[in-house]
């Protein structure tokens, strides 16, 4: 498994020259960076600023409910029962992982504020568990087919202004991996905490659909307008 602080291999798509914003995507158990890549074609619109997106790849890790089977993802599922099935030393893991590739498109030019981070199911639990504890905002965070881990004690750890990080949250309303109740759910903890959720359901499984890519491009037009 890669240590914590090394920089995750990634595959990279930019937009245009001098990329203005940066998307750090992650992608869901057992995929790897290349997943979400042809999505770029079908989300990006012509009047949008010149984007640099970036699709890291996970960690192979051992999956206690894969029977052990090594794969690439972002934490270990211990168990059926959603507030505990995330293993948290993988989560604090992927998060400064997450963390090192946000400061690398820092580094790079590209302010916080202009850096969106996403993510679908089990990527997408990482994204939100991120944007919690990020005490320099980002300019917001896409939670795909997903949930908040760890919800019960997510207040405890949300840093100073990470509430004005916006979200967007979408899911499909026959999911057999994660049932729309513990997305709904952590939707409303969200907005609990002070975050603006956008909230979508659609009728789909445990997928991605058009109306939902959609959807999410206008709501990063938003960003992009706003900024």
């Amino acid at each position: 498994m890669d240590n914590a602080t090394d920089l995750l291999e990634t595959v990279e798509q930019e937009t245009g020259p001098s990329p203005q914003w940066a998307v750090i995507w992650l992608h869901g158990l057992g995929a790897d960076g290349h997943d979400f890549a042809p999505l770029v074609p079908e989300l990006v619109r012509p009047d949008w600023p010149s984007l640099r997106f970036v699709f890291p790849h996970a960690p192979v890790r051992a999956v206690t409910i894969n029977n052990g089977v090594r794969m690439r993802a972002w934490y270990d599922i211990v168990g059926m029962d959603f507030p505990t099935r995330a293993d948290s030393e993988g989560v604090d893991q992927s998060i400064l992982q997450t963390g090192a590739l946000i400061d690398r498109e820092h580094a790079r030019g590209i302010d916080p504020q202009r850096i969106l981070l996403a993510g679908f199911s089990q990527g997408g639990a990482i994204a939100l568990a991120a944007g919690l504890r990020r005490k320099t905002p980002l300019g917001g965070l896409i939670a795909l087919s997903t949930y908040l881990p760890g919800a019960e004690a997510a207040g405890e750890s949300m840093a100073d202004g990470a509430a004005t990080q916006p979200v967007f949250m979408a899911h499909g309303a026959a999911d057999p991996v994660i049932p729309i109740t513990y997305a709904e759910r952590s939707g409303q903890l969200l907005r609990s905490f002070g975050f603006e959720v956008e909230w979508h359901r659609y009728p789909m499984a445990h997928q991605v659909c058009a109306e939902e890519i959609s959807d999410l491009g206008d709501w990063m037009a938003q960003r992009f307008a706003h900024a």
